[in-house]
C-alpha cells in the first residue's frame, strides 16, 4: 500500500496484513516503540472527532513519532490555496498525513499530487479506518471473518460503504437495512458488489431489518444523521422509524451474535440503551481498537 483511501483499493491480503499486524501490536507494544522515530504525521481535521484525533495522536506518539494537528482554521484545502499546492508544500515538511474531510476528492487529490502516504480518516464517502478496527474486534471477538454474516442497520452513509468493502475482503456476507431513499450510494454499490463477486460472498440491500438481520453474527449500526446532517435530524427520526436495533431486532440473529456501534451513539435512537449497554455489545473494545489498526497502517504506509 502506498496510502489508505479506500479498502476497495485494498486486496484481501493487504487487509488481513493490516489486522495481523494490528494483532501483534496490541500484544507487544514495546516492540513498536521506536518505529517511527523523528517523523510527523500531520493531521487535517475539517471535521471534529474524539476518536480519530485521540487515537491517531496517541498512536504516533507510542510509535515513537509526533502528530501535528491542523484544524480548519489552520489549512483551507481547495479554498485559501489549490489542493495539489497543500499536497506538495506538506510533503516537505511531514512524512504522512492523515485527512478527515468532508469531501471524498480533497483526501482523493491529496494522495495524487503529494509524495508521501496519505491515510483517509474519514470523509462523507467513506470511513475505511474504523472498518478495519471493526475487522479485529470481530477476530477477537468470534476467532475469525470467515464465513460470518454481517448485518448493518441504519443510514446507508460513509460507515455502511466501508463495511461493506471491509466485509467481502474479510470473507463475509453483507446486509444493509435501510430505509428506501437511504439506501447504499449505487456507484458505491457497484464496486461492492464487484468485490463480493471476487470474494464469493454475499451482498444484499433491503428495507426489511429482520431479513437483513436473519442469521447474522455481526449486528452495526451508526447515527442516523452524521456531522453536517443535524437540519435533517427530524425529518430522519421520522424516516427511520421502526429501524432501532433493539432486543427484538436482535432476536433474528445468532445467539452469539455481538453488536457494534462507531459512536457517539444516541441511545434511544438508532439503538436501545438495554442493547447498547447489554452484554452483546462490544462498542469500546471497537473504539479501542482504532488505536491498533492505526498504528498498524501507520507502520506499514510510513514506516
Amino acid at each position: 500500500m502506498k496510502h489508505l483511501v479506500s479498502i476497495h483499493d485494498m486486496s484481501s491480503a493487504e487487509v488481513a496484513s493490516v489486522v495481523d499486524l494490528a494483532v501483534d501490536l496490541k500484544a507487544n507494544p514495546d516492540a513498536y516503540r521506536a518505529r517511527l522515530a523523528g517523523k510527523t504525521l500531520g493531521m487535517i481535521f475539517q471535521k471534529s472527532s474524539t476518536r480519530t484525533r485521540v487515537s491517531f495522536q496517541v498512536g504516533m506518539y507510542q510509535l515513537g513519532g509526533i502528530g501535528l494537528f491542523l484544524s480548519s482554521r489552520d489549512i483551507q484545502l481547495g479554498r485559501g490555496e489549490p489542493i495539489s499546492d497543500t499536497a506538495q508544500v506538506l510533503s516537505r515538511y511531514v512524512d504522512g498525513v492523515m485527512a478527515r474531510t468532508f469531501a471524498h476528492d480533497d483526501v482523493v487529490n491529496l494522495a495524487k499530487y503529494g509524495s508521501i502516504p496519505v491515510i483517509n480518516g474519514l470523509t462523507d464517502l467513506l470511513h475505511p479506518c474504523q472498518a478495519l478496527a471493526d475487522l479485529l474486534t470481530i477476530r477477537e471477538k468470534l476467532g475469525s471473518t470467515e464465513g460470518l454474516k454481517f448485518a448493518y442497520i441504519g443510514d446507508g452513509n460513509n460507515m455502511a460503504h466501508s463495511l461493506m468493502f471491509a466485509a467481502s475482503k474479510a470473507g463475509m456476507d453483507f446486509a444493509c437495512g435501510a430505509p428506501e431513499g437511504y439506501w447504499m450510494d449505487p456507484e458505491v454499490v457497484a464496486q461492492g458488489q464487484a468485490d463480493a463477486d471476487a470474494a464469493g460472498t454475499r451482498l444484499l440491500q433491503t428495507s426489511d431489518i429482520a431479513e437483513a438481520v436473519r442469521d447474522a453474527d455481526v449486528i452495526y449500526t451508526d447515527v442516523w444523521a452524521s456531522m453536517g446532517q443535524e437540519a435533517e435530524q427530524k425529518k430522519r427520526e421520522k424516516d427511520f422509524e421502526g429501524f432501532e436495533v433493539n432486543s427484538a431486532l436482535m432476536g433474528h440473529a445468532k445467539p452469539t451474535a455481538i453488536f457494534m456501534h462507531c459512536l457517539p451513539a444516541h441511545r434511544g435512537e438508532e439503538v436501545s440503551a438495554e442493547v447498547c449497554d447489554g452484554p452483546q455489545s462490544v462498542i469500546f473494545d471497537q473504539a479501542e481498537n482504532r488505536l491498533h489498526v492505526q498504528k498498524a497502517i501507520m507502520v506499514q504506509l510510513m514506516s
